[in-house]
């Protein structure tokens, strides 16, 4: 879930200033930066591979701060530019930030926002996000980063429209990815917009990646809601959602007994998830959803029921746009993976009410086997089946067109909007 985008007008219109040019990316290392996502661009964009068709880049490696710079396994480097080089950039990124609790230095903040004031693209990859962010950077735009760290920034800054679900996002001027691997999605993804398909191709056969990666961060999400809040008043009413959604009810239920007008439950919700309420009931109601299919023999119309939805119609069309499959074919990848001999649970112990669906405690709830902070059996790691095997499942069912919109409680479902190839958002 991602467009290719084509920039937004104003975007599109910007020229590089002075000394700055387009083939030129500078990569902005901090100390205490992982490893990993500080290679992507490093590799994408710093090594010539002009004997394969991919176009040319000319890297500069900036420090954002004294070196040397450690990083993962106590590694340590040395950059061979400092800040000043950026000025001759057409393309920044920063890949990472070590901390998104501490505020990154000043002068890299000036730095990005003097290169963005003249023109250049300013690319944030994972936590990297939070330092565009503090720059004021992703102010009033779309933005992702990893959807462990999604609230936080979207609490940390409410200004920033944060959409946890995107592998990346492409606003024009300022991009931004989710963590880890979704870096080379939005690597890809620049080489595309500036040389077209077939350089993207040729660089994605010698990464040994796919070209485009269809779906979003929906499918690893583990966690229903973020550490954070539990030590908020909306817990409870989260909470009660969780063990209640095999029942029908809608977003005012949810503001009513957290005694808040919709609007202000709304605001409240979005700052504590990254969320939109309704985003996310949908959510949790379509993996309760996975559940049943995974753990029980009720047919599709029965699940939907099961879940909240009013009609199997609203199901099989949310479930597609989150999963990227239908339900049945969802159903029918996950058991041809499923270890051998391995049976559904008999349909009364798949779910008979609150604390039903998954054996051992309410659905979707983390602590529901009376392990706080564990997610349900069906996804924790030592289960007889891995978190994976849905993953691939859901993979493996990909091929239809998206559904129709269906709405559900009565009201217009919210549904991003989405471009013909999944996995990439645009400004548009």
């Amino acid at each position: 879930m991602s467009h290719d985008s084509t920039a937004a007008p104003e975007a599109a219109a910007r020229k590089l200033s002075g000394r700055r040019r387009k083939e030129i990316v500078a990569v902005l290392l901090f100390s205490g930066g992982p490893i990993f996502e500080s290679s992507i661009p490093l590799s994408v964009f710093g090594i010539d591979r002009q004997d394969a068709g991919v176009p040319r880049y000319r890297l500069l490696v900036c420090g954002g701060e004294d070196g040397p710079l450690r990083t993962t396994g106590g590694l340590e480097l040395s950059a061979p530019h400092g800040l000043e080089a950026i000025s001759r950039a057409g393309t920044v990124v920063v890949p990472a930030w070590r901390s998104i609790t501490s505020p990154p230095p000043e002068e890299a903040l000036d730095a990005l926002r003097r290169a963005h004031e003249e023109g250049a693209r300013i690319v944030g990859l994972c936590t990297g996000a939070f330092v565009l962010a503090a720059a004021g950077l992703l102010d009033g735009r779309p933005a992702t980063t990893h959807w462990m760290y999604a609230p936080t920034l979207a609490k940390r800054y409410p200004s920033v429209h944060v959409d946890p679900r995107e592998l990346f996002v492409d606003d024009g001027d300022v991009l931004t990815s989710a963590g880890t691997a979704a870096g080379i999605d939005l690597c890809l993804h620049i080489v595309r917009t500036d040389h077209g398909n077939e350089a993207a191709g040729a660089l994605a056969r010698r990464l040994v990646v796919p070209p485009r990666r269809s779906g979003g961060q929906e499918r690893y999400l583990d966690r229903s809601l973020p550490e954070e809040i539990g030590a908020d008043p909306l817990a409870e009413v989260v909470a009660w959602a969780l063990e209640h959604l095999h029942e029908q009810f809608d977003v005012e239920t949810l503001a009513a007994r957290a005694y808040m007008s919709r609007r202000t439950f709304d605001r409240r919700f979005r700052s504590l998830t990254g969320s939109a309420p309704l985003q996310w009931l949908i959510t949790q109601r379509v993996l309760q959803a996975q559940r049943l299919l995974e753990t029980s023999d009720y047919s599709v119309d029965e699940v939907a029921g099961r879940c909240g939805f009013r009609s199997p119609v609203a199901l099989r069309g949310h479930f597609r746009r989150q999963l990227g499959s239908s339900p049945a074919a969802y159903r029918a990848a996950y058991r041809a993976r499923r270890p051998q001999g391995e049976r559904p649970q008999d349909a009364e112990s798949a779910q008979g009410g609150p604390g039903a669906g998954v054996p051992g405690g309410h659905p979707g709830h983390p602590g529901h086997q009376g392990q706080p902070g564990q997610p349900p059996a069906s996804l924790h790691p030592e289960h007889p089946v891995p978190l994976q095997s849905r993953r691939t499942a859901a993979a493996s069912a990909i091929g239809a067109s998206p559904a129709l919109s269906a709405s559900d409680n009565g009201r217009e479902a919210y549904v991003p909007t989405r471009a013909s190839l999944p996995g990439q958002r645009s400004a548009t």
